[in-house]
């Protein structure tokens, strides 16, 4: 009997079609998907010329309450698909001119990616963007299967991540997670301005948290290769629950977005993204209409 251990809440539900009960993310074995379809909002090592083949998942390992994609996240949105759909989306989205197949909020559904992908292997890199609430043993399980790792590193304090996102233990399992991310793909390779294997780790500068933001720096600058990757976004917009705290209920600042700037560059980081501020509005949004599903 299927039993999901696929995310750090270690639910330990049925994962079978039609199971009786579900766990903290509400989904069954078989992913759930709200759009298929090319994306152009991703970093320009995603997305090329062309875009990235961008799925997107419903439900999620976290509750984030800021969370852009509320209505697949929180309230799961979506249509379930078999093994056998799942792999034509791919070759669609193939035949489209994906740059990437871009895998969007995965964790919660690895054992079924991991059997889809097995069966076929897509001919461009596949990108595995996640909230980093990842396991080592999840992500183990789909070496070979990934080539580009793309996960965020939210938060460095537990009770910060506890607050926003319901996650007492985030950054223990985000920190080791993607040091096997890392571990499986190596150093970056780079070929006609795209990303064909490699990590980029994605940090969402949140309004009076800029601590999180210089903490997370610090961090990956000890532990990994001043040439990584990262992806600095300023693009929060108030969004879902965030009314719940007064200090989400605005965009970041200037003066925010310089001092995490700033400490980027003090640390000596190489290779990076960042954000115009004026990028914080809804464009980053998708349509969840069940386009390509």
């Amino acid at each position: 009997m299927p039993i999901c251990t696929a995310c750090p809440r270690n639910c330990g539900v049925e994962r079978i079609e039609n199971a009786a009960s579900k766990g903290f993310c509400k989904m069954p074995y078989n992913a759930v998907i709200a759009r298929a379809a090319l994306h152009f909002g991703e970093e320009p090592l995603i997305c090329g010329k062309g875009g990235s083949g961008a799925i997107f998942f419903s439900g999620c390992s976290m509750k984030c309450v800021f969370c852009q994609n509320f209505e697949i996240s929180h309230n799961g949105y979506g249509k379930a698909v078999s093994k056998e759909r799942f792999v034509e989306i791919i070759k669609e989205l193939e035949a489209q001119g994906a740059q990437h197949i871009n895998l969007v909020n995965p964790t919660h559904f690895v054992p079924f990616i991991k059997d889809a992908l097995s069966e076929y292997k897509p001919c461009v890199p596949v990108v595995y963007n996640s909230s980093g609430y990842d396991t080592v043993e999840s992500l183990k399980s789909l070496e070979g299967l990934i080539d580009v790792y793309l996960p965020d590193l939210k938060y460095y304090d537990n009770e910060v991540a506890k607050k926003y996102s319901a996650c007492s233990d985030y950054f223990e399992y985000a920190s080791q997670a993607i040091l096997e991310m890392h571990r499986q793909t190596g150093g970056s390779i780079i070929e006609n301005g795209l990303m064909k294997k490699g990590v980029i780790i994605r940090h969402l500068i949140l309004p009076k948290n800029t601590d999180q933001s210089i903490k997370i720096l610090r961090w990956i600058k000890e532990n990994l290769p001043a040439d990584t990757y990262i992806s600095l976004m300023s693009q929060y917009t108030p969004c879902g629950r965030e009314y719940e705290y007064k200090e989400l209920n605005r965009r970041i600042v200037t003066a925010e977005l310089q001092k995490v700037l700033n400490e980027f560059d003090a640390l000596g980081f190489t290779n990076g993204f960042t954000q115009d501020r004026n990028s914080a509005n809804e464009q980053f949004i998708p349509n969840f209409d069940l386009t390509g599903v």
